[in-house]
């Protein structure tokens, strides 16, 4: 069990170090064109004002989210992470960024969230095992969620959470593609 947690530790230490080499790569491979740039930069919208919203509601170590977005999703800024990557690689219009971007998810966000949910679990036990029996791992279940509670979307939270830096970066990425666009692959 002690390997276990050490493999969990290193995998979800190294997600955040390896996000800059995949991006670069991404960044080397992308073929975007104007539709795939439209259709990424909705998609990294979509993502990130998730993100937003799930960080309003994260008041990390300090209880247990449960409102907004954790109504529906255990998991919240990682669904958001997978809309944001799934939008990067639709903008950069190419098959190897695909590939890319599905090894880094499955090599590091597995790991993250089990290790993430036996933190939660030993910091809230009662309230976490009741948690996880109504709402779902990842995918939202619409249905039969979590009780809705009075807290409401913070944006002091959102701003304690440091959420604007990821907004800051997947707009600042969308725009390196953009310019690649531009500058060399425009017909």
């Amino acid at each position: 069990m002690a390997e276990v947690q050490k493999i969990l530790s290193f995998l979800s230490r190294w997600r955040v170090r390896m996000a800059s080499p995949a991006s670069l790569l991404v960044l080397i491979f992308a073929r975007p064109a104007k539709f795939s740039l439209l259709l990424g930069f909705f998609l990294c919208l979509s993502g990130l004002l998730l993100r937003a919203w799930a960080s309003g509601h994260l008041n990390k170590n300090a209880s247990l989210a449960t409102s907004g977005p954790y109504r529906f999703s255990r998991h919240p800024l990682y669904l958001a992470n997978l809309v944001v990557g799934l939008g990067l690689v639709a903008a950069a219009n190419s098959i190897i960024c695909w590939l890319i971007f599905l090894i880094y998810f499955l090599a590091f966000y597995p790991a993250t969230i089990l290790k993430e949910q036996k933190k939660l679990a030993e910091l809230f036990p009662e309230e976490y095992r009741e948690y996880e029996k109504k709402v779902p791992l990842l995918f939202p279940r619409l249905r039969g969620t979590f009780p809705a509670t009075a807290r409401k979307f913070s944006l002091a939270l959102y701003f304690q959470n440091r959420e604007y830096r990821a907004a800051l970066a997947v707009l600042g990425f969308l725009f390196l593609l953009f310019l690649k666009w531009f500058l060399w692959l425009k017909p």
